[in-house]
């Protein structure tokens, strides 16, 4: 049976009279999902934890040094205390753990990763883009992991990031991409087809491998499909110039504001809604006045008053930047609300305590998301809830239907909806 398609327009048509139903709420379209974004920074070599947690809890806080630079955004972050992942243990591999909550990657012998956060995400929001997600870097490893626990690499120069995102290549060099593409996915056909005629001479243990194996060729042509439909649309036009790659390894601060800079024109022309950054942590000297001792070095202080006194100065540079970075996405409008507003930037570190590695008690900032902000939430470090309880927060923000992630058992409680 033929069903008219009804739209808010419907009619009823008889003996030849057309009359215009009023609107009613059966035939409404649904309208346009808003645009919900998330951004996982990193700082490697940690905060220095004095200068960064206010001592009183709750909305009437007084700043610290390290929030001092966010003043003009007091209620568009909160500040959390007391989060760690609770099976990871003292060691600089936590980085390893730091988005996915993986237990003992600091045992190193038979760790194996899980996928992150961002990723998880990008399974069910990362199609609306042309980049389902975004990894960045400063210093050539990444945050982001597949669901099989390999590294997703990260991009690492910004001038060729720019290009990728904004730069249209000659009309043979976009065709060529587009074949490349179809034959990924004929190379693909191909062998799906052949592992198929191969199941019935299996076991049940290699039915089951070969069950995940067909999952992930099956999520791969639908990439590969996504890749060649964007790869016949045009890309944004921005006005910005393309940034310059920072030649110089220790420049912490000016590798910093690229990144930022790249990461708001990505987010406001909506060409990906998540991006993971890890800051550098070098054992450099970062080009900054008064600055004469590495970064690491600095980290790891030893309760030197000099040490920690230019360990302030590079850090509050961090800061400055991130302060300047949501002050940005604060000011970009978009359908009438602020950038911020539809982005939760999730800022921390995988070290609570650089200069003895610990994990425990780990610098939280969350700005934006439509979260209700202006907070200081502590809660007891030998007691808190795990970080995965916020990232379970982010991800319903993003509308992933999900109840737990790694650790994660719920949302962080106090960080709701605004």
């Amino acid at each position: 049976m033929h069903t008219a398609r009804r739209t808010r327009r419907t009619f009823l048509k008889a003996a030849g009279v057309a009359l215009a139903l009023p609107r009613l709420d059966a035939f409404a379209q649904p309208a346009a999902a808003v645009p919900r974004r998330a951004v996982f920074i990193c700082a490697p070599l940690g905060l220095h934890a004095p200068y960064f947690f206010p001592t009183a809890a709750g909305r009437d806080y007084a700043l610290t040094p390290y929030l001092e630079p966010l003043r003009d955004l007091r209620n568009d972050f909160t500040v959390v205390s007391g989060l760690a992942h609770p099976d990871v243990g003292p060691s600089h591999d936590s980085i390893f753990s730091f988005l996915t909550c993986a237990p003992h990657p600091e045992r190193r012998a038979g760790f194996r990763n899980t996928v992150s956060v961002d990723q998880l995400a990008a399974e069910h929001v990362g199609g609306e883009t042309r980049f389902p997600s975004l990894p960045l870097s400063a210093e050539g490893f990444g945050l982001s992991w597949t669901r099989t626990g390999a590294l997703v690499p990260p991009d690492l120069f910004p001038a060729s990031v720019f290009a990728r995102l904004f730069l249209d290549g000659r009309p043979e060099d976009v065709a060529n991409q587009a074949r490349r593409l179809r034959d990924g996915r004929s190379v693909l056909d191909a062998v799906r087809d052949q592992a198929a005629d191969m199941r019935p001479a299996l076991g049940t243990a290699d039915r089951d491998k070969l069950d995940e194996y067909f999952t992930s060729v099956r999520e791969l042509e639908r990439r590969l499909a996504r890749a060649e439909e964007w790869s016949r649309r045009p890309k944004p036009k921005v006005d910005a110039r393309p940034p310059q790659n920072v030649l110089n390894p220790a420049d912490l601060v000016g590798k910093t504001r690229s990144l930022f800079d790249l990461i708001h024109l990505a987010l406001q022309t909506d060409s990906t809604r998540l991006v993971t950054m890890l800051m550098l942590g070098t054992s450099l000297v970062p080009p900054i006045a008064g600055v004469s001792f590495g970064h690491h070095d600095l980290s790891h202080h030893g309760q030197d008053p000099a040490k920690i006194a230019q360990l302030r100065t590079v850090e509050q540079e961090k800061m400055k930047a991130l302060a300047d970075f949501l002050t940005k996405l604060k000011a970009t409008r978009e359908d009438g609300a602020s950038l911020l507003d539809r982005t939760t930037v999730f800022f921390s570190s995988n070290l609570g305590n650089a200069a003895t590695h610990g994990v425990r008690n780990l610098p939280v900032l969350v700005a934006g998301g439509g979260f209700r902000h202006g907070q200081h939430l502590a809660f007891d470090p030998s007691n808190g809830p795990p970080l995965g309880n916020l990232f379970v927060s982010m991800l319903q923000r993003l509308g992933v239907p999900a109840d737990r992630f790694g650790s994660g058992t719920a949302t962080l409680r106090g960080l709701d909806p605004a």
